[in-house]
């Protein structure tokens, strides 16, 4: 078996069990987290209608140490909690890229300067898109059947729809007929006591993530068989030969070729690293690592499962507007 092959078949097998786990738990800790925040209180705080959830989406997304594939789960339940269209794009473009391990290795690695301008870049263009994309009615291509969940009961004893937009609902008890509020994931099973209500109010989360779960792989081993072919065939010269110092497109480039690859941060910054002491410049560097970091085609697979062509092209756009302005604000300046 060629040296390619092996490195394709062992990134496949690292990514697929890698992203599951990831999925997973997200979706676990998302789960748990809708049940102790009331999505009224996440829409409030996210809404489109505020500025400040502008920044408080960015924050948010500062704190959460993501790779770009493991923000869906966090999305959908955004999503499913009616946040603001606006802050939840600026979450999704945020997240990846402005975590603090990543922070911190750019500053170990390149210094501050630079970082600064990696963070500034990613911090504004995420600011801007978000607003932008809110403006133009960009929230009519989220699909309809993620955005327009809702929990309610039948009339009917001991039935329930269960989808977890809001975190409890009314039901007849199923034994006495009376009426008593309790999470959704553990509403028709429900007895009219706290005793009860309170046991059940985890019950639901491992089926809601397993389901999820479920929706999203084939999108998700798609991806990663695209990605770990590309990692494993492509010429490891090939940066060096069309991303050099003299090409005044280099910085464009860098980042259309790292946006089809799927790495993490944490790998491609000691690569671009070396790439940099090969004399690659540092404004195509940066290029590379938000492309690379800021969307990966396993991603974009996954994102066309929650938007439309029309979305899933507007957020690759971003993703290259952000690389471009802090490419070309490193090259003015260095």
């Amino acid at each position: 078996m060629s040296s390619q092959m092996q490195d394709t078949l062992s990134m496949f097998a690292f990514l697929a069990v890698e992203l599951s786990i990831l999925f997973l738990g997200i979706s676990l800790l998302v789960g748990v987290l809708q049940r102790h925040i009331p999505p009224s209180k996440v829409e409030a705080l996210l809404s489109s209608n505020r500025r400040r959830s502008y920044f408080l989406a960015a924050a948010l997304g500062s704190i959460t140490p993501f790779c770009s594939c493991s923000t869906i789960p966090m999305l959908k339940g955004l999503i499913r909690a009616r946040a603001g269209f606006g802050p939840m794009m600026v979450f999704l473009f945020a997240s990846p890229l402005l975590n603090p391990i990543i922070v911190a290795l750019l500053a170990a690695t390149f210094g501050l300067t630079l970082t600064a301008i990696y963070v500034l870049a990613a911090f504004l263009v995420s600011l801007a898109a978000g607003w932008l994309l809110h403006t133009l009615g960009f929230e009519r291509y989220v699909r309809g059947t993620e955005a327009q969940e809702t929990t309610g009961c039948s009339a009917s004893k001991n039935q329930c729809s269960t989808a977890p937009t809001v975190s409890s609902c009314e039901c007849s008890g199923c034994d006495t007929g009376a009426t008593i509020s309790v999470p959704p994931s553990s509403c028709c099973d429900a007895q009219p006591t706290a005793s009860a209500a309170q046991k059940g109010k985890y019950s639901g989360v491992w089926r809601e993530a397993w389901s999820d779960f479920v929706d999203v792989l084939p999108y998700l081993l798609i991806g990663i068989a695209i990605g770990s072919v590309i990692y494993g065939f492509m010429p490891t010269g090939l940066l060096e030969q069309y991303a050099g110092q003299n090409n005044p497109f280099a910085i464009p480039i860098a980042a259309v070729i790292g946006v089809p690859l799927y790495i993490r941060a944490e790998a491609v910054i000691p690569i671009s690293a070396a790439l940099m002491a090969k004399g690659v410049d540092a404004g195509t560097v940066l290029a590379l690592i938000i492309g690379s970091a800021g969307a990966s085609l396993t991603e974009l697979i996954l994102l066309r499962s929650l938007f439309t062509m029309k979305l899933l092209a507007a957020f690759v756009a971003v993703i290259f507007a952000m690389a471009m302005v802090a490419g070309y604000a490193t090259y003015l300046l260095f």
